[in-house]
């Protein structure tokens, strides 16, 4: 793995873009255009104490494209779990591709990258304007997804059956590593063919990656859950509220819901280990917010206390995209605390709530449609122009394209250090460290 001093933003055309854009106005972006931007340790932990500033091509239309669209065929696939926007995404880049460039055949593929798998049997759609006409009012996907890992041969194999020139992935970590090695089996193979990944994770945790779509979305459920978390906790003597939220290795969305809401006393997430037992510990803290108080709020990103969960044997099996299972640490937390508040003779109440299949599963709001439209056209330009190998995003306030070797580098967490994290802990009041020296 580069250091961050060595990272290499450049992105990757299929060759020279030679035919006039069809786009009627608008500005056009110069390739040669690079966007400065300055990275601090606010956007990823391991960037040093001065920002350092990187040069990232900016996203937009080019006054040259590369593929003929009359003679162009594209192809839309999402994998993973399902995230509020993934249909905006669908709808705008069909909307790009056939009004903006008239591209000749825009397919869907069934159920992730086993659609292009022909023993599972999942047939193409064809997607016109009509058919995505009103699929952004509904959360998942149109087309469906899953999990799993399906050869780069195989699916290259199908781009070539298809006659595919362009293949836009949406998806998560995994979608993206994948992406990367049909862009390999494609250049083995001397093809023309784009692949353009737009990130999809309902946890933020894209490397590079601010704000991924779907996730403001998620954090104004979240807040829904943990309110009514805190009406219960309210509503009886020492009533505790429990929230869990995704997060297996990043905390953002338990972060980003508690300083949006004031009520939440403890929140728990996978980059800040603590203790259960001692002086120091979450449960000596619980029971003196409960008697201090008489209530508390406690928001658990799912991935929080894996390192007691490994006390308490954990399994170390995977799912079927490769990522570990995790324990119940909520089910362990309900366990704990409620033989200490026995053993310490203090009565209370425990209501818990999990809205992750909820969260993960509504449409996007105003402020994420807004920003999925972007994608998909932004993706839409890329892939005309020629581009591969590389994502669409939204980096600070600026779209850039970044190279799949950039992203998938490793997962972005959330920086304990940082002044964020110092305001979230503001807004709970819990100790700094929960852990016993």
């Amino acid at each position: 793995m580069h250091t961050l001093h060595e990272l290499n933003t450049a992105i990757e055309t299929l060759g020279p873009a030679k035919i006039p854009s069809p786009l009627p106005f608008g500005r056009f972006i110069q390739d040669s255009k690079q966007l400065p931007i300055h990275i601090s340790q606010e956007v990823l932990d391991e960037a040093p104490d001065e920002p350092m500033s990187f040069e990232f091509t900016e996203a937009g239309p080019r006054d040259k494209i590369y593929f003929d669209p009359s003679k162009t065929k594209c192809a839309i696939v999402t994998c993973g779990g399902l995230c509020p926007g993934i249909n905006d995404v669908i709808r705008s880049i069909v909307l790009a591709a056939h009004h903006n460039y008239g591209l000749a055949s825009i397919v869907g593929i069934r159920y992730g990258l086993e659609g292009f798998c022909p023993q599972y049997g999942h047939e193409t759609v064809e997607l016109t304007p009509r058919v995505v006409s009103d699929i952004h009012e509904f959360g998942g996907t149109m087309l469906g997804s899953s999990r799993g890992h399906q050869s780069a041969e195989e699916i290259v194999d199908a781009l070539e059956r298809m006659n595919i020139n362009i293949l836009f992935m949406i998806g998560g970590d995994g979608t993206m590593k994948a992406a990367s090695k049909i862009v390999e089996e494609i250049k083995d193979r001397g093809l023309k063919i784009s692949v353009i990944g737009v990130p999809k994770t309902i946890d933020n945790d894209i490397y590079f990656v601010t704000n991924s779509f779907g996730f403001t979305t998620a954090v104004s459920k979240a807040t829904e859950a943990i309110r009514c978390a805190h009406t219960e906790a309210n509503g009886a003597p020492n009533g505790i509220g429990m929230v869990k939220l995704m997060g297996r290795e990043s905390g953002f969305i338990a972060a980003e819901a508690t300083l949006a809401l004031k009520e939440v006393n403890f929140v728990l997430v996978p980059e800040d280990e603590f203790d259960l037992h001692g002086p120091n510990g979450f449960l000596a803290s619980l029971e003196q917010r409960i008697k201090d108080r008489g209530h508390a709020v406690v928001v658990v990103a799912e991935g929080a206390g894996q390192n007691l969960c490994a006390v308490n044997g954990k399994s170390g099996a995977t799912d079927a995209s490769g990522n570990p299972v995790l324990c119940d640490i909520c089910d362990l937390l309900r366990q704990e605390i409620k033989t200490h508040f026995d053993n310490a003779g203090l009565p209370f109440t425990l209501k818990f709530i999990d809205p992750s299949y909820i969260i993960r599963s509504v449409p996007a709001d105003p402020g994420d449609r807004v920003y999925c439209g972007f994608l998909g056209q932004h993706a839409v330009h890329a892939a005309m122009s020629g581009k591969t190998n590389m994502v669409v995003s939204r980096l600070q306030d600026n779209f850039v394209y970044l190279p799949l070797s950039l992203v998938t580098q490793k997962r972005r967490k959330l920086n304990i250090n940082s002044n964020y994290w110092r305001a979230v802990l503001e807004s709970t009041g819990q100790p700094i460290q929960m852990r016993n020296a």
